[in-house]
């Protein structure tokens, strides 16, 4: 083991004030990243349905148009 102790690890050599920061970095942007991924799929399922009722609907008038 690289570590005597939990202590020692949390400390790092030293170098334990560079090193947590980054791991909390490169923690936070990779939940930002997955919360823009999710939101960005309910964007997307949200305009498809939209769509799909737009295109239904126009399909309901031209039946309607079609038949008078």
């Amino acid at each position: 083991m690289a570590f005597d102790s939990f202590a020692a690890f949390l400390v790092m050599g030293g170098h334990a004030a560079y090193v947590w920061p980054a791991y909390g970095a490169t923690m936070l942007l990779l939940l930002g990243v997955v919360l823009h991924l999710r939101l960005e799929r309910r964007r997307l399922w949200r305009e498809l349905r939209r769509r799909a009722r737009r295109e239904r609907q126009q399909v309901r008038n031209a039946d309607r148009e079609a038949r008078s």
